[in-house]
């Protein structure tokens, strides 16, 4: 697969993806709806959630269900998952950004939701979101009621105080203060990498991944999730502004513990590279379906954005 190949199967899997989305929202709020306070609220969902971003994580799970499966993709269950990690991904981006978080003005080259909406129907917003997503999963499939708790319980537990959310905890103690590379590593872990790592064993467990299989997308998914990170923050050093949808420097001004700032830059893309090999060599039990998993590893440390 080339890199146009890859951007083809993006553009035609985000299609898919917002489709869903829009439709999940519009579905999930019609008593609402019809309540004109609750516009600011809807218009909010809609800003943070609909077109835009990358939505790499939700591809992660298409791309993991296509590697581990001998027929399609196209399934309710696939979607929702899909749809269920973009959603607490939107969620986690809106609290983040919030004053008494990170404190970012800008999100995907736009207004963070709490400037554009105001802080309250921020935090109401990625409530909602993240409701949204456990709600899509509880009903997703037919009479996959197995299938359905794993899928709730990857994500949620990813989601939560041992995954993302304590994380981020551990980010806002330790601003300011400095890190050894392994206090650093297992921050990530959490943060960022814990996510990723949910949305391949998702996909994976969409596709009745083997033992083996789901073995080997664990492996690739810890590295992409350190390897992204690493990226994050050689571009808040290296990456302009206007396609980092942040001013650039913001994790600096910070004084935010990054992977440069402790290995240095030039030994910060030596690693994201070493993970790149790595998650690719974990890769060696799946055929050519797994492709787009591949291509994905070298976009993830290649990417300006």
């Amino acid at each position: 697969m080339t890199t146009d190949s890859l951007f083809a199967y993006f553009a035609k899997h985000q299609q898919r993806l917002e489709c869903f989305l829009k439709d999940a929202i519009d579905l999930h709020s019609k008593i609402i709806v019809k309540q004109s306070a609750a516009k600011p609220l809807l218009d909010s969902l809609n800003y943070s959630c609909l077109d835009g971003g990358k939505r790499i994580r939700a591809m992660l799970v298409y791309m993991a269900a296509q590697a581990c499966q001998s027929s399609d993709t196209d399934s309710e269950m696939i979607d929702c998952a899909a749809a269920a990690v973009e959603l607490v991904h939107c969620y986690s981006l809106i609290h983040d950004d919030l004053p008494a978080m990170d404190d970012d003005e800008l999100r995907r080259g736009k207004p963070s939701c709490h400037i554009a909406f105001g802080e309250a129907n921020a935090i109401l917003a990625g409530d909602a979101l993240q409701a949204l997503a456990f709600t899509l999963l509880t009903k997703a499939g037919n009479g996959e009621d197995q299938l359905r708790l794993k899928l709730l319980t990857q994500l949620t537990e990813a989601a939560g105080i041992n995954g993302m959310v304590g994380g981020q905890a551990i980010d806002l103690a330790v601003t300011g203060k400095s890190l050894s590379y392994s206090e650093l590593v297992t921050m990530h872990k959490l943060k960022t990498g814990a996510l990723i790592e949910a949305a391949v064993a998702m996909g994976g467990s969409c596709s009745a991944a083997s033992a083996s299989q789901q073995q080997a997308l664990s492996e690739y998914s810890q590295a992409i999730g350190l390897a992204f990170q690493i990226q994050d923050d050689i571009l808040d050093i290296e990456g302009e502004s206007i396609d980092i949808g942040k001013p650039q420097g913001a994790d600096i001004a910070a004084s935010k513990a990054t992977y440069p700032a402790i290995l240095g830059l030039e030994a910060a893309k030596t690693e994201a590279q070493a993970l790149c090999d790595r998650a690719q060599a974990s890769l060696s039990v799946f055929d050519h379906k797994a492709a787009p998993l591949r291509d994905l590893a070298r976009f993830i440390i290649k990417r300006s954005n």
